[in-house]
């Protein structure tokens, strides 16, 4: 699939939504901004003018993007996932409590249950944090 060209956003046309509602996004009087007439979502137009940015969302990360002239084109999906940090996380338990295991008196197999488990919960939380 071939990259669109983006367009400069003129701030007197209204432009479909991007939020996929069916909605119509129609300049704010005296603003460099657009408001979905259905989803009543706020939209800035960037400095450059190539660009609309959601204004009231919850996430960490604004969603951004850019019309090609026919349709909205999402800039960023989101938080990427720290795969060295996500791997640190796992394998920090597993050194940890590797020599616990080898030393115990208890049956193998239930320590490294335990040891995964354990592994696995600070690979999990970090994890989660990073989608958040």
């Amino acid at each position: 699939m071939a990259k669109s060209k983006c367009q400069r956003i003129d701030l007197q046309q209204s432009y479909p939504c991007p939020c996929r509602r069916k909605g119509c996004l129609i300049p704010i009087t005296l603003t460099e901004a657009f408001g979905c007439d259905r989803c009543q979502e706020i939209f800035v137009v960037d400095e450059s003018g190539y660009k609309i940015e959601q204004v009231a969302v919850h996430y960490p990360y604004k969603p951004i993007w850019q019309w090609t002239g026919n349709y909205w084109l999402r800039l960023n999906a989101g938080p990427k996932v720290n795969i060295p940090l996500l791997f640190l996380a796992f394998i920090i338990p597993v050194i940890i409590w590797l020599p616990l295991v080898l030393h115990s008196t208890g049956p193998i197999i239930l320590w490294a249950i335990i040891s995964f488990c354990l592994a696995i919960l600070p690979a999990l939380i970090v994890w989660l944090s990073s989608r958040r």
